[in-house]
């Protein structure tokens, strides 16, 4: 069954993007996509040292290797050997730690978590 919506078959407009890769925009550190490439503009792109290091910081979370293979390998040695021991208190202190730290984070829509009234 389609259905048309201003005049567009939604049949047409269901496959638009599907199993396609989606080309993502370059950083602006490489010039890649994203750069100003129009030929005879007189604009520069400026990029600040806290852009620059936040891209190279980026870049180097991206190299790391998503489970590090030394830690599991130490928690199952641990766990199969029987001498693992869960800590509840030191849980509990990192999450009120971690959810202490959000807080301080400026809140980009007010709405947000804010039970309506």
């Amino acid at each position: 069954m389609s259905s048309k919506i201003s005049g567009i078959d939604s049949a047409q407009i269901s496959s638009v993007g599907a199993g396609r890769a989606v080309q993502r925009p370059q950083d602006a550190t490489s010039g890649g996509v994203g750069a100003n490439t129009s030929q005879g503009s007189s604009q520069d792109v400026q990029i600040t040292g806290t852009a620059r290091n936040l891209a190279e910081l980026e870049q180097k979370v991206r190299d790391l290797p998503a489970v590090n293979e030394q830690r599991v390998s130490q928690l199952r040695s641990a766990i199969e050997q029987g001498t693992y021991q869960i800590r509840p208190q030191h849980i509990a202190d990192q999450l009120m730690s971690m959810e202490h730290a959000l807080s301080k984070l400026p809140d980009g829509d007010d709405s947000a978590g804010t039970p309506e009234k």
